[in-house]
């Protein structure tokens, strides 16, 4: 169960990770897919589709630059629109990660309570 929380978790940070990358610095996808793997654990066969999806959402533009060791690299930069994503974004993260740290730190492992039939506590 812990590996598929894992996953999920990853999957739904993806963007917002690619993003927060790119606003540090332009990037091409083989580039930003092994940040992420590092980071956390990614792998760079989601990235392809991923960069495709946010530049026909707007989020990025693309350039060509020389490229010392093979062809021209597509180089990913974020648009005015994906770092206000970003921003909407991290924001949503902050209040999402805050609610459930309140939830987690209410929670006493080890109790519960034993319901009798019928649903009485």
């Amino acid at each position: 169960m812990a590996d598929s929380l894992q996953v999920q978790l990853r999957k739904g940070v993806l963007d917002m990770c690619v993003l927060a990358l790119l606003a540090q610095q332009d990037g091409y996808a083989y580039d930003i897919a092994s940040r992420l793997a590092e980071a956390i654990g990614m792998g760079e066969g989601t990235i392809y589709p991923l960069m495709r999806r946010m530049q026909s959402d707007g989020l990025v533009t693309t350039y060509l630059e020389e490229s010392s060791s093979g062809p021209p690299r597509k180089y990913y930069q974020l648009t005015k629109a994906g770092r206000a994503a970003l921003v909407a974004q991290k924001a949503d993260w902050t209040d999402f990660t805050a609610s459930v740290a309140r939830i987690l730190a209410d929670a006493k492992p080890g109790s519960h309570v034993t319901r009798a039939v019928g649903g009485a506590a």
